[in-house]
């Protein structure tokens, strides 16, 4: 069998889409990146299109690996890392955005973000998030798109929208639609994920007039080996049902023969983290 040594690494930013080959010992052996165009409205007003987003990342795929540049076959996983805020809202049947996507620079609602305020919810918001009431995250990109694209708001209610980050958009198209996902530190910047973990806001989708059934379900990302025996910085097994959003995923994707070894006697080995929030861990890792 082929040795799976080899990371696909997609760098989807704002203005353009890397992708690079990383090897075993962390060295770039390939790349290549694909600029998209830039799409301004009016003043203020910043957004993509999410089929040119898609066929850059294509694109730089296919640059970086394609004509037998690199063995395919080696690759062993793909990562994401995606700008942020920029958000969009698409159909489940076939994946077409209902707008274009809005960009993190946007600033659409600042309108709507200060009648928030003056409602007085910024403390409230401040307090389960973190961030502030501002057209730069993405509950309130969303909520714009639901209440401008005529039927949009019904067809939520009928359960045939998704919306995300970037992330999770380019996940559901690499699976056509299996797969409607996206990790703590992009669902953080939402405004409708709170500090603590355990799954999107009620009340905080109420406030926003986002919809929890559009949002997609958040895993970890970097699960990690499990603490040495009888630490209690990671404490996974009594919290294996706190939370229904985080996916149950395996604590990593090597075998545990390749695990560092620590000084101290290690515990049997945990099949499946359950841990329902980073923010919960002491260690500040994912298990």
């Amino acid at each position: 069998m082929p040795t799976t040594d080899l990371v696909l690494a997609i760098d989807q930013g704002t203005t353009g889409s890397t992708c690079l080959v990383v090897d075993a010992s962390a060295q770039v052996i390939a790349r290549h990146t694909v600029e998209f165009p830039q799409h301004f409205p009016s003043p203020g007003l910043v957004e993509h299109d999410p089929e040119q987003v898609w066929g850059s990342v294509l694109a730089a795929i296919d640059g970086a690996v394609g004509g037998g540049r690199i063995d395919t076959s080696r690759i062993a996983a793909i990562g994401i890392t995606n700008q942020r805020e920029t958000s969009l809202v698409w159909r489940r049947d076939d994946g077409r955005a209902l707008h274009r996507a809005i960009v993190w620079q946007d600033r659409r609602t600042a309108d709507h973000c200060a009648a928030l305020r003056e409602r007085g919810l910024q403390p409230r918001l401040r307090e389960l998030t973190g961030l502030v009431l501002d057209p730069y995250f993405s509950a309130t990109k969303l909520a714009w798109t639901l209440d401008h694209v005529e039927g949009a708001r019904a067809a939520a209610a009928r359960g045939e929208l998704a919306a995300g980050t970037i992330d999770s958009y380019l996940l559901w198209r690499m699976t056509a639609g299996a797969v409607h996902a996206t990790e703590p530190s992009n669902a953080s910047r939402t405004l409708l994920w709170p500090l603590t973990g355990g799954g999107w806001s009620d009340e905080l989708c109420e406030l926003l007039a986002v919809p929890r059934n559009l949002l997609p379900e958040v895993r970890r990302a970097t699960p990690a080996p499990p603490p040495p025996a009888g630490s209690r910085d990671c404490p996974t097994a009594s919290r294996s049902t706190a939370s229904p959003v985080i996916s149950r995923r395996r604590c990593s994707g090597r075998p545990a023969s390749t695990w560092p070894r620590p000084s101290a006697p290690t515990a049997p080995v945990r099949s499946w983290c359950s841990t329902p929030a980073p923010s919960r861990c002491r260690r500040r890792t994912a298990c």
